[in-house]
């Protein structure tokens, strides 16, 4: 069998998802099955294999960006690297097609889709985000918009990823998503959380079947670790609070982040992962400590042992790994009921604090903080271990692809 995965990025150096396709890939070896990557562009990391193709350049994807901020049509551009990519997938001929993020400015699914549905071919879709359903965005509880659920008009995400300077196209990108995304007669959809399951349910995808399988992490990695992380940054004996800065994301919480070292105590520290030199400088100057954005997830793991507690205060999500690799390091989570990211939370393993609530969040800071982590640890590792690592969650979508290519015809 040989499965190829399409994705905007591959490997360590692409962020989650891009782990999760390497890490995919390695247990489709283990099972027998030949893997095949198509990435859209790369970071650091550029990989040059027979079975790896990268689909367009650093300047290619640049000038995509430009038509998508200029003319708003994002994912209906690109054709002349995806008709090089479809000439290649027709020259490894793959059983199934296992499909991620499809936007960011380096396909055009138009064609893709076509291609797809005259050859017949399997299609697995892991969506990791709403894009897919709406005419514009990759989420919308944050303006709480439901018109995906009707039809897309007068976007009030324009200024959100993927950005748009002029034109309103979410109608007719809406629309045209209908058309394309639609009519595949062997496509099963998987989402990572019962949360995103829930609205592809109510979208124009819901006649598709639909299955959950929540990411998975490398426990052998992300596990408690030994780490003088603490005595390297001189913050031994205090309460030291994790958190994710994604390079300043207002939509991963970045406000409510910025706050907290203003309310903590003398002997707590907030320590913020994932930014440049210059957004350091941004960071307050006391109870606070900036780290740059790593791809050595090994000291990444040794961050999130080191830590007290790790919080999320996430105001669009979908199932977020940075949850269940600290859950695997032992430290619990506090996290805001948004999207699926309390799903991999319980009250042995962290805490959920409702959307928005920046005492609540310091509440269960202090919650945690005198039960003490080590009342949560063995929870956190055992909830990760027993329903997270990434072996038994990947193994479902080699069940999975057994299952698609005995039916033959439809899932």
């Amino acid at each position: 069998m040989k499965v190829l995965q399409i994705n905007t990025t591959y490997g360590n150096g692409g962020g989650s998802i891009g782990r999760i396709v390497h890490d995919l890939s390695e247990t489709m070896k283990e099972n027998n099955i030949e893997p095949t990557i198509a990435y859209g562009f790369e970071y650091k990391e550029n990989y040059c294999a027979p079975n790896i193709y990268k689909i367009e350049s650093i300047p290619y994807l640049k000038w995509s960006i430009l038509k998508t901020r200029v003319f708003g049509r994002h994912g209906f551009y690109n054709k002349s690297v995806t008709k090089k990519l479809i000439k290649w997938i027709d020259s490894i001929k793959p059983d199934i097609i296992h499909l991620h993020n499809l936007h960011n400015h380096y396909l055009n699914v138009e064609l893709l889709f076509n291609y797809i549905k005259e050859n017949n071919i399997p299609v697995i879709w892991t969506l990791h985000d709403c894009w897919s359903f709406t005419g514009w965005c990759v989420h919308f509880d944050y303006v709480g918009c439901n018109k995906w659920k009707s039809g897309c008009h007068t976007c009030p995400s324009l200024k959100e990823y993927p950005y748009t300077w002029f034109f309103d196209r979410s109608e007719e990108n809406y629309a045209a998503k209908k058309t394309v995304f639609n009519g595949v007669d062997n496509l099963m959809l998987v989402t990572p959380s019962q949360w995103l399951a829930d609205l592809v349910k109510q979208s124009f995808l819901c006649g598709y079947p639909l299955k959950v399988i929540n990411n998975g992490i490398d426990t052998t990695v992300f596990k408690p670790r030994k780490s003088n992380f603490k005595k390297v940054h001189d913050i031994e004996g205090k309460t030291m609070i994790l958190a994710m800065a994604m390079h300043f994301r207002k939509l991963k919480g970045i406000e409510y982040l910025m706050q907290i070292p203003k309310l903590l105590k003398e002997d707590e520290c907030l320590v913020l992962v994932g930014m440049d030199e210059n957004e350091k400088n941004k960071l307050p100057k006391e109870k606070c400590i900036g780290i740059c954005r790593t791809s050595d997830i090994i000291k990444l793991a040794e961050i999130y042992s080191a830590a007290d507690m790790f919080v999320n205060p996430t105001l669009e999500d979908n199932f977020p790994t940075t949850n269940i690799e600290s859950l695997a390091c032992g430290t619990p989570v506090i996290t805001f009921n948004t999207g699926g990211s309390p799903e991999s939370v319980d009250s042995n393993t962290g805490i959920v604090v409702r959307k928005g609530d920046i005492n609540g969040l310091l509440k269960a800071v202090r919650t945690i903080k005198i039960k003490g982590k080590n009342s949560y640890s063995e929870y956190c590792t055992k909830k990760a271990n027993n329903l997270y690592e990434k072996h038994k969650q990947y193994q479902q979508y080699i069940e999975l692809y057994n299952t698609v290519l005995k039916s033959n015809t439809s899932i």
